[in-house]
């Protein structure tokens, strides 16, 4: 057909570019198809996959239809705006990361090709070549102002969706911040990542650490190439994506993408075709078809490097979500990567640590509480569940001469290694003071001149040091309890129950409490009280019965209700305490010392009053001597008497009046002499001509042990023997 030359051009054009969109119009498809092949030889990185290819053919034709429209309709408007398929691929490039500048040439050589199509359909409809130059001249106008609008629009959801996908990768980079490494656990930190990252990034994230980075000792080879699965989670249910399980190891074959990952420290963005499937990805064929099925496509490899470490490999894997990873999706799971391989690292050094503080502060405490007759005891000691880890907190049973037993407990400042080893320290240096039998005070004034040299030898970096400790000695002879505090809470006491009650009454004597041990110059003083008999001493530190959320007066008064209805067992005693007090972690250490107190027999302690006169040793002997008869233990007549005899004469000949013989007859027998002179004797070597010098040598050769302690008015010199088991007689405490 042929159109007449018609001079009139304006209605003859726009009469001609009508009939050229009816004829047209049977042909988009074709047309769509014809401009995508060309567009796939320039822009081929555009359809990498069927829905993008689906898609684009969708928006093509669309495109087409809207300039058809534009022609045939309203042949003098001005361009529509883009048609739904346009803005919809706009936003999928946005979201595959291709540039926004690739988009508008494959607009521009599409719009250029759809001209070269129409202007070939032109030349077939007449032969009218200046119609054709004019048809041609208003279908470039046209076409360029629809293409400049509809790529505005296309430009503007592009950016959008950018705009969108920013914000979701800085929400997601501060939710990472905020929700990965609340715990200083391995194990939780590791899920923390995964949790995060599945809600809006991947569809399967798996977390896999060496060997070496799970040692709580640190002595793991970080060379070997097994690796355990810490954690996984996917957006199925029971991630059938993985092969492996939680807890599992495996290594990666040699050469794969993960061990040059791990190798060489760099990530991997690996695009995976829809049959092909690394072995690395896939370890069986079965497996394979798992994966296929699901649509995996693409997988993030980033290694989890910490402080010049390498930890392990943490994958995120695609298939659900449509969009691939891509470049900026890398630097973003780099980014979150990182940050939590300093979590996992740091929780790694507090595992490490943690576990050598508690191993430390465990061989630094008694493994059992060694029986005494003077008093039975149970202890505890939990560790805090919080970040500050293993800290300072003790606890001591210490026998002493005289039947008597020292009763300690005590609180390093701090937390760590550093804590631990202080009390070790301390804890020495206490056992060390009671070995000389020191007063309350006199040991914790010489403790705190310990601190102070210690803080002296210290550097600035460890912080200072300071503890808080309270020494308690328990005669059971006179039920007598001395106790001296610096800084530390007073202990409670539990008197028997009156009779015909059953009800306990548990209250704290009034004890002055001294400064922490480390400020040096102030005085600590000994209190004393008389304990009831079967009465229950409880000693601990601070962190029984103060926390975050908890007044120390409700605490106590807490522990005091516990006490007062306690059972006869004291392991009862101490798990109903923890129990009432902590029924979670505590948030610092505990230490808890109970103990329920004896008193000794009257007729197994033998007493002497003897005047300043050297005449009186024979009767000191024969008193010990009948007093070993009473006791079935005549075979250490002989020793004894010359003990008695040796310490008598010294105090008479060396100190003052009074003086006084006690033989006390327990787990050992002991001779103790007392008179009221400060001055302490040693033990020194006889010449062969000296006269004396050999008391004291003799006394060291028939005991077990012997010793001096000083008290307000003087001071005891005693001696131990060990019983005849033969002849060990029943010793009843009441």
């Amino acid at each position: 057909m042929a159109f007449p030359y018609i001079r009139t051009m304006g209605t003859e054009v726009d009469a001609f570019l009508g009939q050229l969109a009816r004829h047209l119009r049977p042909q988009v498809q074709k047309l769509a198809v014809l401009l995508l092949q060309r567009l796939k030889g320039e822009l081929p990185e555009l359809w990498e996959n069927a829905d993008i290819a689906a898609l684009s053919l969708e928006e093509t034709a669309q495109h087409v239809t809207a300039l058809l429209d534009l022609l045939e309709t309203r042949p003098g408007a001005s361009a529509s705006e883009a048609p739904p398929a346009a803005l919809d691929l706009g936003r999928l490039y946005a979201r595959r990361g291709t540039p926004v500048s690739r988009l508008l040439r494959g607009y521009r050589l599409g719009h250029l090709g759809l001209l070269e199509q129409m202007q070939a359909e032109a030349a077939r409809l007449t032969g009218d070549w200046h119609m054709i130059h004019l048809a041609t001249m208003r279908l470039v106008a046209l076409g360029f102002d629809y293409v400049d609008r509809s790529s505005e629009v296309v430009v503007a959801a592009y950016q959008e969706e950018r705009e969108r996908l920013l914000q979701r990768r800085f929400a997601l980079t501060d939710r990472a911040s905020k929700l990965i490494g609340t715990t200083l656990d391995i194990t939780r930190t590791a899920e923390e990542l995964t949790e995060v990252c599945t809600e809006d990034f991947a569809d399967l994230v798996t977390v896999d650490l060496f060997d070496s980075a799970l040692d709580e000792t640190g002595t793991g080879s970080p060379e070997a190439l097994t690796q355990r699965r810490v954690a996984q989670r996917s957006v199925l249910d029971d991630c059938p994506e993985s092969p492996l399980r939680v807890g599992e190891t495996h290594a990666y074959p040699d050469e794969s993408e993960p061990v040059r990952a791990l190798a060489t420290g760099r990530s991997v963005l690996k695009h995976i075709a829809g049959t092909e499937m690394p072995p690395w990805v896939a370890p069986s064929d079965s497996h394979g078809r798992v994966l296929r099925d699901l649509g995996l496509h693409s997988v993030l490899l980033v290694p989890l490097h910490a402080r010049g470490d390498t930890l392990g490999l943490v994958q995120f894997v695609r298939h659900r979500t449509s969009a691939p990873f891509d470049d900026d999706d890398l630097v973003l799971a780099q980014e979150i990567v990182s940050r939590a391989a300093v979590s996992i690292d740091n929780a790694r050094r507090y595992t490490h640590e943690h576990s050598t503080a508690l191993t430390l502060q465990r061989t630094l405490l008694p493994r059992t509480t060694v029986e005494q007759p003077a008093v039975e005891t149970a202890a505890r000691y939990l560790p805090a569940g919080s970040r500050a880890g293993v800290g300072g907190d003790w606890y001591d049973v210490i026998p002493l001469s005289g039947a008597r037993v020292a009763l300690v407990v005590g609180d390093v400042v701090g937390h760590g290694l550093h804590a631990a080893a202080t009390m070790g320290r301390l804890r020495t240096a206490v056992r060390a003071f009671a070995d000389i039998d020191l007063m309350p005070d006199e040991l914790l004034t010489h403790l705190d001149d310990v601190v102070i040299r210690m803080q002296r030898e210290e550097s600035p970096d460890e912080g200072e040091t300071s503890a808080t400790c309270l020494y308690a000695i328990y005669d059971p002879v006179s039920r007598r309890c001395s106790l001296a505090s610096a800084g530390h809470i007073p202990p409670t006491v539990v008197a028997s129950p009156a009779s015909g009650e059953t009800a306990r009454v548990a209250g704290s004597p009034e004890v002055p409490v001294g400064p922490p041990l480390g400020l040096g110059g102030l005085p600590f003083e000994t209190s004393e009280f008389e304990l009831p008999e079967d009465s229950l001493l409880v000693l601990h530190t601070d962190g029984l019965i103060a926390g975050r959320r908890r007044d120390m007066d409700l605490g106590l008064a807490t522990l005091h209700g516990v006490l007062t209805s306690a059972p006869d067992s004291l392991e009862e005693i101490c798990d109903r305490l923890l129990a009432a007090l902590l029924p979670g972690r505590p948030a610092d250490d505990v230490a808890l010392l109970v103990a329920r107190t004896h008193a000794l027999d009257p007729d197994h302690v033998a007493t002497m009053d003897l005047p300043s006169d050297p005449a009186a040793v024979s009767g000191a002997r024969r008193f010990a001597s009948d007093a070993l008869a009473g006791w079935g233990l005549e075979d250490l007549s002989f020793t004894t008497e010359l003990v008695v005899s040796e310490l008598v004469t010294n105090a008479i000949r060396y100190g003052r009046a009074p003086v006084q013989l006690r033989l006390i007859l327990q787990s050992t027998l002991t001779c103790e002499v007392s008179d009221a002179s400060s001055t302490a004797p040693h033990l020194r070597r006889a010449r062969i001509y000296d006269e004396g010098g050999r008391g004291l040598l003799l006394v060291a050769q028939c005991a077990e042990r012997w010793g001096t302690r000083h008290g307000r008015e003087g001071k005891v010199i005693w001696a131990e023997q060990a019983l005849p088991a033969t002849s060990m007689p029943t010793i009843e405490v009441t």
